[in-house]
C-alpha cells in the first residue's frame, strides 16, 4: 500500500494538533510543523502505532527556512497528499488608529504569507503527480468585518481570496482545495490574542458552548474521505450560540 502523507503547520496546539492525531488515525503519516520542540516531541507520542512522523521545527514567516526544509524534504517524505495550512494568529483588538504595527506585520506574514510560503513549497509536486488536498484553515473573520478587528479580518480575507484563487489555478491538475472557516474555537487563540491575559482570554468562552479543536478535525476528517470527484469546496462552521461574527448567546449567571 503506497505511504499517505499529510503535512500539518501548526501543529503544536489547537487545531492543528487535534488534526495531526487525527490524520494519523486515517494512517497518515506526519509531518508536523511548528515553533516549539516540546510540543512536536510531545505529539509525536502520541502518533498510532505503524504511523511515521517527521517533526519539523521552523516559523512560517522565515521564507528562507520554509523553503530550504520544505525544498529538501527526505525522499521518502516528498510526496505529500494534503497539505493542512493550520499556522496563524491574532495579535490585539485595538482600533486601527491606535494599531500596533508589530501586530499588523505578524498577523499579515504568518496568516497570509507563511500559507504562501508553505504552498509554495508543496505545490510543485503536487502539480507534477496531479493529485493532492490542500486545507487552508480560515475564519469567521475572513467573511465578516468587526469593529477593531481590522487588520485581523484583513488577514484572513486575504487567505480567502487566496484559496479561492488556488482552486481556479490548480484545478487543471486534479488538486482539491478546501477552506474551513471556524467561529469561535476554544483553543490558545485567545491567550495570544490578548497577549497572555489568561483572564479576558477565559471570558471569551464562558456562558456557551463554543467549537473545540476536535469539531475541526472532523470536518477535515469528512472532507478529506470524500470521493475524489468531490470538494467541499468553503466551509463555515461555527458554535450552535454563535449566529455571526459578533452575535453570541451567552447565559452568564
Amino acid at each position: 500500500m503506497e505511504k499517505k502523507i499529510a503535512l500539518i503547520t501548526g501543529a503544536t496546539s489547537g487545531i492543528g494538533r487535534a488534526s495531526a492525531i487525527t490524520l494519523a488515525k486515517m494512517g497518515f503519516h506526519i509531518i508536523a510543523t511548528g515553533r516549539r520542540t516540546d510540543r512536536l516531541e510531545e505529539l509525536g507520542s502520541e502518533m498510532p502505532k505503524g504511523i511515521d512522523f517527521l517533526p519539523l521545527v521552523f516559523d512560517v514567516r522565515d521564507r528562507e527556512t520554509v523553503m530550504e526544509i520544505l525544498g529538501n524534504l527526505p525522499e521518502n517524505w516528498k510526496n505529500v497528499d494534503v497539505l493542512l495550512n493550520n499556522a496563524g494568529n491574532a495579535h490585539g483588538m485595538d482600533p486601527i488608529q491606535s494599531g500596533n504595527m508589530d501586530d499588523w506585520d505578524a498577523m499579515i506574514d504568518i496568516n497570509v504569507k507563511g500559507l504562501l510560503y508553505v504552498s509554495k513549497a508543496i505545490m510543485p509536486g503536487m502539480c507534477e503527480r496531479k493529485s493532492g488536498m490542500i486545507i487552508n484553515i480560515g475564519s469567521i473573520a475572513g467573511k465578516e468585518v468587526y469593529p477593531n478587528g481590522n487588520v485581523y479580518c484583513g488577514s484572513k480575507h486575504a487567505v480567502d481570496a487566496i484559496t479561492k484563487g488556488m482552486r481556479m489555478d490548480l484545478n487543471p491538475f486534479g488538486i482539491r482545495v478546501v477552506a474551513i472557516h471556524p467561529g469561535l474555537v476554544e483553543t490558545e487563540f485567545s491567550l495570544v490574542r490578548f497577549k497572555g491575559d489568561s483572564k479576558r482570554s477565559e471570558t471569551i468562552y464562558q456562558g456557551y458552548e463554543p467549537l473545540v479543536a476536535q469539531d475541526i478535525a472532523d470536518i477535515i476528517e469528512f472532507a478529506v474521505n470524500r470521493p475524489a470527484h468531490v470538494v467541499l469546496a468553503d466551509i463555515v462552521v461555527l458554535p450552535t450560540a454563535q449566529a455571526s461574527a459578533t452575535l453570541v448567546k451567552k447565559d452568564l449567571k
